[in-house]
């Protein structure tokens, strides 16, 4: 990781010329993407008599599919207007209650939710994508719960004048979220926040911090990523951290307020993403392609746009600062730290150990590929100081990664038991006098 000399590491300078020239691409594309959707319009219009004749369904097809392909994606809005529960609609109000260099902090509340309604925190991933990945997680939550989410900056516009933002400071972040949401408050960590939100939970039992959470629920989370390793642990671990380094890490270009900050851009993660299940993504495009080609079938065309609504999402990224990610890969992944009790925060080991107020319930997904089995759990073993009544787990028969808080299995399987979890160690909340 240290140079030899003072010449410039070539990987790096290799990297920040990628980023360039993706931004090239990126503009090129757009308008690439533009001119196809107007093909694609025109082939489709009734009123062109070569959409009717030979090629032309199946090229205005062709060409909208490619256009959504290519178009360019900014940060997507959550869009969560109304629920329905128990078959009537309630309007959502979305407000940010706090906003910080890295990250802002959402509140989500709907009509006609009771006064003494559980407050919860969810902890969104920074891995690539937006808190919006989570849109799914928190429209079900609202139905019963005040939501929090944390909605985490793209580092490429933040201004290197704010300084760096690695594991302690998103530690720090949730303490002080969870400070400012107040006491009797859970807390929900989606995949890969499950570490700092475990270790912010020990920090806050071990201050007897009053706004500890309540419960702290963990999501196909790599506590202990020894446990039923899958392809993204086995590739953290077959390279050094100076690969990594040398390979994924580049300096924003100009062009963005965050010019010059080191970063793991978002268009590198999209391509790691994408590779992981190359062949799935190419058939769910093809399935799109005949979908749009089948006409006015209402089921087809629904089908198409269920497809051009998952990757909406999916392809919007951001970047996320590189000693975050950097850390991450070396703490997570290949010292498991965690599991080894060596993790630190500003230079204390966390001890796990402290965690004796705080109920945990770990979700795993039967076929996630992401976070395998037992890599969740794997906290229950590691929260000695911690009653058995206070721990549950539960394994999603048939759910993937995404399944596990997205989807029917989510909302009809997963999240009951969240709630059912919350409301009985709400009532069983113990007071900090108790626990002195």
């Amino acid at each position: 990781m240290v140079q030899c000399n003072n010449e410039p590491n070539p990987g790096r300078r290799g990297q920040n010329l990628l980023y360039h020239a993706h931004e090239m691409q990126r503009a090129w594309l757009s308008s690439a993407s533009a001119w196809a959707a107007i093909g694609s319009e025109m082939l489709g219009n009734p009123l062109m008599p070569m959409g009717y004749l030979g090629l032309g369904p199946a090229a205005s097809s062709a060409l909208e599919v490619f256009a959504h392909a290519a178009a360019p994606r900014g940060k997507p809005a959550f869009g969560i207007e109304h629920v329905a529960v128990d078959g009537a609609d309630f309007p959502v109000a979305e407000t940010v209650v706090m906003t910080k260099p890295f990250g802002d902090l959402l509140k989500f509340r709907r009509e006609g939710l009771p006064a003494d309604a559980p407050k919860l925190l969810i902890v969104a991933p920074m891995s690539g994508h937006y808190a919006t990945l989570l849109r799914g997680t928190v429209e079900r939550m609202v139905e019963s719960c005040e939501v929090y989410i944390t909605d985490w900056a793209d580092a490429r516009t933040v201004p290197v004048r704010e300084g760096r933002f690695d594991l302690d400071d998103y530690i720090d972040y949730l303490i002080e979220f969870m400070d400012f949401i107040g006491p009797g408050t859970h807390m929900m960590a989606v995949c890969q926040p499950s570490v700092p939100a475990l270790a912010a939970t020990a920090l806050m039992n071990a201050d007897r911090h009053p706004a500890s959470p309540v419960t702290l629920t963990m999501m196909g989370g790599p506590i202990d990523t020894r446990k039923s390793p899958t392809t993204v642990n086995d590739l953290a671990m077959e390279r050094p951290l100076s690969w990594f380094e040398h390979t994924v890490i580049a300096k924003v270009p100009f062009s963005y307020a965050g010019a010059g900050r080191k970063v793991y851009p978002g268009f590198l993660q999209l391509a790691s993403f994408m590779s992981m299940n190359l062949g799935s993504h190419m058939m769910s495009h093809f399935e799109m392609f005949k979908h749009l080609n089948a006409g006015d079938d209402a089921d087809a065309q629904a089908s198409a746009q269920a497809t051009k609504d998952f990757y909406e999402e999916y392809r919007s990224v951001c970047d996320m600062t590189a000693e975050f990610y950097l850390q991450t890969v070396e703490e997570v992944f290949q010292k498991h730290s965690i599991p080894n009790g060596t993790f630190e925060h500003r230079g204390k080991v966390v001890d796990l150990g402290t965690i004796n107020r705080t109920a945990i319930l770990c979700v795993e997904g039967e076929r996630d590929d992401i976070s395998g089995i037992g890599q969740t759990k794997a906290a229950l073993d590691l929260t000695t100081g911690l009653a058995a009544s206070k721990k549950q787990y539960y394994l999603a028969e048939g759910a993937g990664h995404y399944g596990i808080f997205n989807g029917s299995r989510w909302r009809d399987k997963i999240a009951p038991v969240v709630e059912e979890f919350f409301a009985r160690h709400t009532a069983k909340k113990t007071s900090l006098k108790a626990v002195a």
